[in-house]
């Protein structure tokens, strides 16, 4: 089921210049998207866009059968959930019990339900033993998992990603990919929206969109994507660090070797 159309997307900051040009795509119920591009591709506008902080053309941006508008946006955000970069500048609570509560609240959730709400969803990304610590306590990719599972509480259908593991160490990087692992298998029908620079991040999802220069340069399954990847170092993209060794291998005379490589 569709819950979110671009279709022939347009943004211009000064009226003149658009930094979106003509961009369509679909995202589906239970689908994985990541949106990469080099800095001043677009992907950052189409985060703000996608949350209604920015006036998208008219018409051109739907979602849950619902155009983007002033009369709609705040319906439309009822349904997506975002988790941004910065992990220190969206921890709210005094304790991960009290950041995770506050949107419940927001929500005018009876405070008898929170609790068993906030236990379940801190569950869910394995910060159920950290429901008193003070946010100073925790590593980055801890506080993202927080964030992670504050949005959740709110049931969102589409989760969205907007450079979320660009300021984790490895070790962060990692927890919040095995995240998304849980949470797919957890959340069959929500989608999920990675707008990222990590190239090894993207291919883990089930479909990447390269904006190049506010244009969709590409919109294709991983497997497919990498049958291009001359294009996308060419358009200032990495590969991922598997398929550099390869083709350094190649380069130097170790075909068989390469080959076998996974």
């Amino acid at each position: 089921m569709k819950l979110l159309e671009a279709n022939h997307l347009t943004f211009s900051y000064d009226g003149k210049t658009n930094v979106i040009n003509d961009v369509s795509f679909i995202v589906n119920e239970g689908s994985y998207t990541s949106i990469i591009g080099h800095n001043g591709s677009g992907k950052s506008t189409i985060a703000k866009l996608l949350l209604g902080l920015l006036a998208p053309n008219e018409n051109a941006l739907s979602a849950f059968g619902l155009i983007y508008n002033k009369k709609n946006i705040r319906e439309i955000r009822q349904h997506i959930g975002i988790v941004f970069q910065n992990p220190d500048n969206q921890f709210i609570g005094a304790t991960v019990r009290d950041d995770i509560a506050f949107g419940l609240e927001n929500r005018k959730i009876p405070q008898k339900d929170m609790d068993e709400i906030i236990n379940r969803f801190a569950s869910k990304v394995n910060m159920l033993e950290y429901l008193d610590k003070e946010p100073e306590h925790l590593s980055g990719g801890q506080k993202q998992r927080v964030a992670i599972a504050g949005i959740l509480a709110m049931k969102p259908d589409i989760l969205i990603f907007d450079e979320a593991t660009s300021m984790l160490d490895p070790k962060g990087k990692s927890e919040i990919r095995e995240t998304i692992n849980v949470l797919r298998k957890e959340n069959p029908k929500m989608a999920i929206i990675s707008i990222t620079h990590d190239v090894e991040e993207a291919f883990l999802s089930d479909r990447i969109i390269v904006l190049n220069q506010g244009k969709v340069e590409f919109d294709l399954c991983p497997n497919e994507l990498l049958s291009f990847k001359d294009r996308l170092i060419e358009i200032g993209l990495d590969i991922p660090f598997m398929e550099r060794l390869k083709i350094t291998l190649k380069a130097n005379g170790l075909e068989k070797i390469s080959e076998d490589l996974k």
